[in-house]
């Protein structure tokens, strides 16, 4: 019947055996769009309009004379036809010709095909629906054993692809996550297979899928080989070179009915795990020696442990109440081991001690040879009145109540007593249809885990106060009153008589004002329509002019000067920084877009920032880029971070301060600017910065450089952009800080102790990790300034100082709180300012980052800046040179 699978073409590049949703016609044919994107480099490709490559360029399926050969060795069989095929004919011809002939010959052997159809699999009572099965297979060069599997799988019915090179191999997995991989072992001069198969190992999709190697045969004089190499390489299966499609056939459909179906099922299992994890009841599995193997959080939650203290244990070691009969246990036992189920009333003794009533439900598990494999318990608490109290200390994790003493009765009436389930249900008895309606829905709540960290910590202080020495009382009653503040990682400073310029930046920079005066609103203009026509803007990156290009070669350094860069482009420096440093990352290709489009996405994003601030305008946002770029260089870095947080690192750099109007939150909130009103005076400016980022992106499609990627791609990258550019306002400075040296530096330490490595990355796959990674990067390069050379160094201070001169000069014109009084241009010392800064912002937050992202150069900057500010300083000078400099 098919002589022929039906081919598709993926926009990647990838060909594949017929589809579930088209026709299973076997000389149906799938057109290629002459506007698809072009194939990857190494990826198996063929299309109708190209009618006349040779065979040695063709990429459809094998050729048709080698396929006949192969079926005739199999029917045992000639045919005459085999030279009617000329060398040069396409995927489209072959077909043609191949289903006019050859089709008669193989009409009894291929009758029985496989329809691509979903397959029913049961495991247990549920009821699953396999897809028809992906295959990839991994040849460098076309041959009769990659004809013979490319066959196999089409009389099989799977979906097949073919891979040429390393690259488009894994790229095609991580793509479709197929359920058998076929490599080639035989040829290593085309590629190492055990390096590919450990890359595709590495993969997360990879834990499911059957990797098959295709050996060469052993000679008569040399012993078999050890498969050993090839199991530690990540391979499941070896096969013997053989180019029979019913070798291969048979091969792939064991796989297929073994370890396929076995991994589907267990694959199944996680939907079961999840829903145990879910479930209001406690849950506890043990083996038939009773030794614990799984317990659910709920049951966590109703006896006081963490399931790593109970896995592996046996149900005898731990602690037993006293309250249960002496011969309840021999009764449980008795009845389950002969395979019957038990369920009755049975007190446990929680971790804490206290013991607990519960009623309990034992199922014996019948496994293989007719056997008890597992015993499933399901665990209910009694609610009867006299077992409220136990209720409210699950609820609160708090001793016993009858265990009172007049030194802890103070510290008991503080907390809120948890709500009683069974009490609430039973008030109103005489509406039953209410009382229904509100016991589930109380338990639910009950059941949630809503408790905040550090509301667990708060309750773990006061049940040890209760048993505590007075002294050790008193003292946790201090540590109580701390942690119930909201600034938890922002630390107290002294009066402002000790240090002004430091109370006065955190003043300005970690506050939102709240000091607003009715009637005065703050409202600043949008420089969107600025015009540059005396510059040529460049339509690609190689179009840049000579001076421009020159400068742009020394980018990828430390050194680099800003200034010189928007000297020459006119004071728009972001556009061309922005061309070379996203075409160096390859965002572009990232993305999907044109060079173009991100050219235009860039002019718009430096045309809406004020060329008119001091400080903040696009000159700055260049410089943040450049700095981003340079610490994504970095080894450490560049090991923990995918491509994704790259090219959402570059794109939040330079957006991060998009549209800033030159005056800080404290003063936008203290002016009643419409941001703070639509903002709610928090994170004012951060939050506009990113809002109106995506709609300059998206509101034109000529400058949308997002348009052509995945939804979710897009939601994880948009997400990971707003994250960051909110992490660059002051306020949670400190908590991002403390969180970097906690979950990066300190792990790091432990961990690379005794060590050589510079660059091992540092939970590089924890997602939490990773983004704080991405702030903290993003946050050094934003207050960078104290860490560049000296020159330009000095050059940021003037221009930041002078913004905050204007603003202190617009807040006495306006009759508006002065944020930060130290910044009067007749009487601020800028030394004294960049001490403070340095001392209460950078130094901490740089080393940390220099302890992870290894910066030796950029540490010896600031010791060097801060020696001249303390200089200056010494001397009594207030400016940013000492005169005899000037």
């Amino acid at each position: 019947m098919g002589c022929a699978p039906s081919i598709h073409v993926s926009q990647s590049g990838v060909i594949y055996c017929r589809d579930s949703d088209e026709s299973n016609s076997p000389c149906h044919i799938t057109s290629v769009s002459q506007g698809s994107a072009a194939p990857q480099p190494g990826l198996f490709v063929q299309t109708d309009a190209a009618d006349a490559v040779p065979r040695s360029r063709a990429s459809g399926p094998p050729s048709a004379a080698r396929v006949r050969r192969a079926r005739r060795a199999e029917l045992g069989s000639g045919s005459s036809t085999d030279s009617a095929v000329p060398t040069g004919t396409t995927c489209r011809g072959r077909r043609r010709h191949c289903c006019s002939s050859a089709e008669a010959e193989t009409q009894t052997n291929y009758s029985n095909v496989k329809q691509v159809s979903p397959a029913e699999v049961r495991i247990g009572p549920m009821r699953l629906t396999q897809d028809p099965i992906q295959v990839l297979l991994i040849f460098a060069k076309e041959d009769s054993q990659s004809d013979g599997f490319w066959w196999a799988c089409d009389r099989a019915g799977f979906r097949c692809n073919i891979a040429r090179t390393p690259e488009s191999a894994l790229e095609c997995f991580l793509d479709k996550h197929h359920e058998i991989i076929v490599i080639d072992h035989r040829q290593t001069r085309n590629f190492d297979a055990e390096a590919v198969c450990r890359s595709i190992r590495a993969t997360n999709p990879s834990e499911h899928t059957v990797i098959l190697a295709v050996v060469s045969q052993a000679s008569g004089d040399h012993e078999e080989a050890s498969v050993l190499p090839l199991l530690h390489a990540g391979f499941n299966r070896r096969f013997v070179e053989n180019s029979s499609i019913t070798a291969c056939y048979n091969e792939l459909i064991q796989i297929e009915h073994g370890e396929v179906r076995s991994q589907f099922k267990l694959r199944a299992c996680n939907s079961v795990f999840t829903a145990l994890d879910h479930c209001h009841e406690a849950i506890e599995i043990t083996s038939d020696e009773h030794v614990i193997q799984y317990v659910n959080p709920a049951f966590e939650r109703m006896m006081g442990y963490h399931k790593g203290e109970l896995l592996g244990k046996e149900l005898a070691e731990l602690p037993k109440s006293d309250k249960n009969r002496a011969d309840l246990l021999d009764t449980i036992n008795t009845c389950i081991k002969k395979g019957k189920e038990w369920q009755g009333v049975y007190y446990a003794r929680r971790k804490s001690g206290d013991s607990i009533q519960q009623h309990v439900k034992i199922t014996p598990v019948i496994g293989q040879g007719g056997k008890i494999r597992h015993f499933v318990s399901l665990k209910k608490l009694c609610c009867t009145t006299d077992n409220n109290k136990q209720i409210h200390k699950i609820h609160r994790d708090s001793g016993d109540n009858s265990q009172t003493e007049s030194h802890s009765l103070r510290y008991k009436n503080r907390r809120r007593e948890s709500i009683d389930v069974k009490s609430i249900s039973s008030r109103g008895s005489d509406a039953p249809s209410l009382q229904n309606r509100r016991y589930p829905s109380m338990a639910r709540i009950h059941s949630m885990t809503i408790e905040a960290p550090i509301t667990k910590v708060i309750n773990i202080i006061n049940a040890a106060q209760e048993n505590s020495p007075v002294t050790v009382a008193e003292a946790l009653d201090r540590v109580l009153e701390i942690l119930r503040t909201t600034e938890l990682y922002s630390p107290q400073l002294g009066t402002k008589d000790e240090d002004p310029h430091t109370s006065d930046l955190v003043g300005g920079l970690m506050t939102d004002g709240l000091r607003r005066l009715s009637g005065n609103e703050y409202v600043f203009t949008k420089n969107v329509h600025q015009s540059h026509s005396h510059l040529a803007m460049p339509i690609t990156i190689n179009d840049v002019p000579p001076c421009i290009a020159q400068l742009l070669d020394n980018e990828e350094s430390w050194e680099f000067n800003i200034f010189e860069l928007e000297a020459v482009t006119h004071k728009r420096p972001l556009v061309y920084l922005g061309l070379k440093v996203f075409s160096r990352f390859g965002v572009c290709e990232f993305l999907h877009c044109s060079e173009t489009t991100l050219r235009a996405w860039l002019q718009v994003i430096e045309a809406n920032y004020h060329s008119s601030n001091a400080y903040h305008n696009s000159t700055h946002a260049a410089d943040v880029l450049h700095a981003t770029a340079f610490f994504l260089g970095k080894e450490r870095v560049k090991g923990s971070l995918d491509q994704l947080d790259e090219v959402a690192a570059l794109i939040a750099a330079t957006v991060h301060d998009v549209d800033h109007p030159g005056r800080t939150n404290s003063f936008l909130c203290n002016a009643g600017s419409e941001l703070a009103v639509l903002y709610n005076d928090t994170a004012v400016l951060e939050s506009h910065h990113t809002a109106l980022a995506f709609q300059l992106t998206v509101k034109d499609n000529k400058c949308n450089i997002f348009k052509n990627i995945d939804r979710n791609h897009y939601r994880t990258l948009r997400q990971a952009i707003i994250d960051m550019v909110l992490a660059t306002e002051m306020t949670k400075h400190f908590e991002h800080v403390n969180k970097f040296v906690n979950s990066i530096n300190k792990p790091m330490a432990a961990e690379t102790e005794g060590s050589d490595c510079e660059c091992n990355p540092i939970g590089k796959n924890l997602p939490e990790n990773q983004m704080l990674i991405k702030r903290m990067m993003i946050k050094c390069a934003d207050v960078a300034n104290p860490c560049r050379p000296l020159d330009l160094c000095i050059e940021w201070a003037g221009r930041i100082s002078e913004e905050y001169f204007a603003q202190t000069d617009e807040e006495k014109r306006q009759g508006l709180p002065v944020v930060m009084p130290v910044f009067d241009r007749n009487t601020c010392s800028i030394p004294k300012s960049q001490i403070s800064f340095i001392d209460y912002f950078i130094t901490d937050m740089f080393d940390a980052w220099d302890a992870f992202a290894h910066l030796p150069a950029l540490m010896q900057h600031l010791a060097n800046n801060y020696k001249h500010w303390k200089t200056l300083d010494d001397l009594k000078c207030k400016s940013l040179r000492l005169p005899s400099d000037n």
